[in-house]
């Protein structure tokens, strides 16, 4: 199969900008007092293309999976973790789930290859390539017709969401192997870098997963590209979360970024097509080390850290109010002329 990557358009717009950032300088107070708001709001308005953003049906799809190389002991938790969080999610009783409820967000679940079968769910997607990707220390996570099938995959389930907001989120045992595995093949950093606790590692299971994840990039010295070193270290949920990115930005949704998996498949999609970044919310900075790292390749600026490592689209659900806040104090907070407040005369 052969992946088809849509066209995505160039937002560069300095004329809007300019209006926008004049509409927030003569609100009723000092230019620049709202911080990173303002620049949110403005953002917001150049992926909208619009003087008024506003922000509909929000959509927070978890995408899940699990990886082969979790039975090296790369994790904390066993990998039926995995199905056993979808049920979990599913049910209403995960954290994300919680706050895609308290903020009214549309959550849904694609399973993408977790080794499990889920009775039918209204907010479940079917999108399963195989029951887990395959051991990447002896082999390819994923075939390239895996990895094409599951990027077509993603650009289809987005294809059928309304709104104009994606929210990502994740659920796969060793997920931040291949996370850490892709941070250091795209951007070439030294794996023990990029490489952190994950569920809970202590330190000697972090050496432990260092160790494994190295013998994985030396396997796959091969995998450069970006769609190599995607279907090389996985996995199927961030190859379907790299296509529904993709999609999203051609269709100029805003993309609100979670942790440091979605942060990777943001590495992948932009290494494919760097527009996507201008869609682009970073939530947080989590507390696992290479997200830091991944976030400053990227010139991101996230909005908050709280130190979380969850995942599940957790941090992108807390961020949520943050835009429709940034919209509406572009929208609806009073110019000094429409107040009659003085303006400052410095």
């Amino acid at each position: 199969m052969i992946f088809k990557q849509p066209f995505i358009q160039d937002l560069s717009n300095p004329a809007l900008l300019t209006r926008l950032q004049f509409n927030l300088n003569n609100k009723t107070k000092p230019p620049g007092s709202l911080g990173q708001l303002e620049t949110l709001a403005a953002q917001l308005g150049v992926i909208l293309q619009t003087e008024s953003p506003a922000l509909n049906a929000p959509q927070l799809v978890v995408f899940a999976a699990d990886h082969g190389i979790a039975k090296h002991g790369v994790s904390a938790y066993p990998s039926d973790v995995t199905w056993q969080m979808v049920t979990n999610f599913l049910a209403g009783g995960a954290a994300v789930s919680v706050l895609a409820r308290q903020h009214d967000i549309a959550l849904t679940v694609a399973d993408c290859g977790v080794r499990h079968d889920f009775d039918s769910h209204p907010n479940l997607y079917i999108c399963k390539i195989a029951d887990g990707t395959a051991d990447a220390l002896v082999e390819p996570a994923m075939s390239a017709d895996q990895c094409a099938r599951a990027l077509s995959n993603g650009q289809f389930l987005l294809r059928n969401l309304k709104g104009n907001a994606l929210l990502l989120g994740e659920m796969g045992i060793g997920n931040t192997s291949s996370a850490s595995l892709l941070l250091a093949r795209l951007v070439g950093l030294p794996i023990e870098q990029c490489t952190g606790a994950g569920t809970g590692l202590d330190q000697a299971g972090v050496q432990h997963k260092t160790s494994i994840l190295r013998q994985v990039l030396s396997t796959h010295a091969y995998a450069n590209s970006p769609l190599e070193a995607l279907a090389a270290f996985g996995g199927f949920e961030i190859a379907t979360m790299v296509g529904a990115i993709l999609e999203a930005a051609a269709s100029n949704r805003v993309i609100v970024v979670d942790g440091f998996i979605t942060s990777a498949a943001i590495l992948v999609a932009s290494r494919l097509e760097p527009l996507i970044l201008q869609r682009c919310v970073f939530a947080h900075r989590s507390a696992e080390q290479g997200h830091r790292l991944l976030l400053e390749h990227l010139g991101a600026q996230p909005l908050f850290d709280l130190q979380l490592r969850l995942g599940e689209g957790s941090g992108a659900a807390l961020a949520w109010p943050l835009l429709i806040s940034a919209c509406s104090l572009l929208t609806q907070m009073a110019s000094f002329t429409a107040a009659g407040v003085s303006e400052s005369h410095i």
